[in-house]
């Protein structure tokens, strides 16, 4: 159970006044434990793989109890999913019916410890169908939004999911980040009469901040040098699977650098 994501989704659902679904993976083959070191270790290794499970048991039915507590505690509607298949693919099947998945960014499903971002997250982020709001490990209220625009309709796509979730945060102060590159007289936004247009319906007070460089080292030292706990709205993994061999998405290369909240949606 992760303290950090428990806490952003009820900021979020409260300020809402969203339904939260807590979806416990008792994924049947993932254990606390390295089941080849027990069998190999252990003599009467049946005996203690029993112990070992019924003591796993134990900590998610209290992970599940824990959520329920939160959630009475904060007078936010909920509901428990209990999925018993593999993790993966139950949490896809789920984001079917979700308007938005809120996960750890180390989660893993694995007894390693993986980096951001971990294999689960990159396959799940990858094959998702809905927006996903991957948090760091450490819950600081949300106290400003950051929407990265480069004038594709990925970028575009993820700023409108986010403004139709998340009505109630407009209210805070949003920034709208921008890197044209090093074009000459390239200090507009690309499709700017449309795109002030539509940000001031969506986000009437918002910011804009136009910078010309590399935009994966502009972003990064941007967000960086802020004080405030931003909540970073991206485009993300809409390219195919080969491109990204070569190329990290935005997503990750965040991941890696920063401990922020970031709202991922890709356009298909």
């Amino acid at each position: 159970m992760s303290d950090s994501t428990m806490n952003y989704a009820i900021q979020l659902t409260g300020a809402e006044n969203a339904h939260l679904v807590g979806v416990f993976l008792d994924d049947f083959i993932y254990r606390s434990y390295n089941v080849y070191n027990v069998l190999t270790g252990n003599e009467n290794y049946q005996s203690v793989m029993k112990q070992m499970d019924t003591a796993d048991q134990k900590k998610r039915d209290a992970a599940a109890v824990q959520f329920q507590q939160s959630c009475k505690q904060a007078g936010i509607r909920f509901s428990i999913h209990r999925d018993k298949s593999i993790a993966l693919q139950e949490l896809k099947q789920e984001s079917m019916f979700a308007d938005l998945v809120i996960i750890n960014e180390y989660e893993t499903f694995s007894n390693q410890r993986e980096q951001p971002p971990t294999r689960f997250i990159r396959e799940l982020l990858s094959g998702v169908q809905c927006p996903v709001l991957v948090v760091p490990s450490t819950f600081k209220p949300v106290d400003k939004i950051v929407l990265l625009y480069d004038g594709k309709p990925s970028s575009l796509y993820a700023i409108k999911m986010f403004s139709y979730l998340f009505g109630s945060l407009h209210q805070i102060p949003v920034e709208v980040f921008t890197v044209n590159g090093n074009v000459p007289g390239s200090s507009r936004l690309p499709d700017n009469k449309l795109m002030k247009e539509f940000i001031k319906r969506h986000f009437p007070k918002a910011q804009y901040i136009i910078a010309k460089g590399e935009a994966e080292e502009l972003i990064i030292n941007h967000l960086k040098k802020h004080k405030e706990n931003e909540l970073v709205v991206l485009g993300a993994y809409q390219r195919s699977e080969p491109s990204r061999w070569f190329k990290s998405s935005m997503a990750d290369v965040l991941m890696k650098k920063l401990d922020t909240p970031l709202f991922i949606a890709h356009h298909k």
